[in-house]
């Protein structure tokens, strides 16, 4: 199976930047990320759609941060499988983009009003009242196609962040949990292949909100399915949709194993509300 661009290399040097110069993304590499969006592959069924628009360069979508030219979404329904789907599809985009020299962000606490503005894209009533809400769309499961995220598409710009900001770069957000702090069975660690070890380390590495890492790792009996889901009950405290993280680890979990010559299957379905990755070699 063929990946555009070199797996660990890109997954290693992705960073969600949150500072950005105001110049558009070159044509000829937009044209190249557009046309890799209309080509993405990924082994399951979904309806996920990546829309790419302009926005000014202001605060009024990202508020912590100024948004540059050029900017993507990734549209699904809100249930927790097309959730979880648009943050696997997605992350292959973004690594894809990453690979050409660009600079992304997931964020999901967007302006809904102005993105709207923006992206014209809410098709009901009851979409359009939610605009006036505040940040993302309601939780839990609403009406219709949504953003379920978006993510600024440009330049890294180091003197724009402020001293916090660079900390939270620089620390914060590189700070990985060790790969037997999450395994559901630490006990687990001493009976994986080397391979196997190798595409976890990779999933270890997925972005997650305010860093928290909420995936943990399980196996069937003969430890060649990896199980990624998040524990039971899990909530966080801020961010109403974990389960596009748990898709983004899925992904790199996988891209791992194709690293390692593999042709990975996966099955995806929903178990005590979250959603459940089975990757099989």
């Amino acid at each position: 199976m063929l990946i555009p661009f070199p797996i660990k290399n890109t997954i290693d040097s992705r960073r969600s930047v949150r500072s950005y110069k105001m110049t558009a993304v070159k044509k000829d590499v937009m044209d190249e990320v557009k046309d890799y969006a209309k080509s993405l592959y990924v082994p399951f069924e979904h309806n996920v759609e990546i829309k790419f628009f302009k926005a000014n360069p202001t605060k009024a979508l990202y508020t912590i941060m100024k948004s540059p030219p050029d900017n993507m979404a990734f549209m699904a329904e809100t249930d927790i499988i097309s959730i979880t789907k648009a943050g696997f599809s997605g992350e292959l985009l973004i690594l894809f983009a990453t690979s050409k020299g660009l600079s992304t962000c997931w964020y999901g606490h967007y302006k809904l009003a102005e993105l709207e503005r923006l992206m014209p894209h809410l098709q009901t009533p009851e979409q359009i009242k939610e605009s006036n809400l505040g940040y993302g769309y309601a939780k839990g499961v609403t009406t219709g196609r949504r953003a379920i995220c978006i993510s600024p598409l440009g330049y890294y710009e180091c003197g724009g962040l402020r001293l916090m900001d660079r900390f939270q770069n620089r620390v914060i957000s590189f700070k990985r949990k060790g790969i037997k702090e999450l395994l559901a069975n630490p006990d687990d660690y001493d009976k994986l292949s080397d391979d196997i070890i190798y595409a976890l380390d990779l999933g270890r590495k997925a972005p997650s909100a305010g860093n928290s890492q909420m995936w943990r790792f399980a196996f069937d009996e003969s430890y060649k399915t990896i199980i990624v889901a998040m524990p039971e009950g899990y909530r966080h405290f801020k961010w109403e949709h974990p389960n596009v993280d748990i898709g983004i680890c899925a992904c790199h979990v996988w891209l791992g194993l194709i690293d390692k010559g593999y042709n990975p299957k996966i099955v995806v379905h929903e178990e005590y509300g979250r959603a459940v990755w089975r990757i099989s070699i």
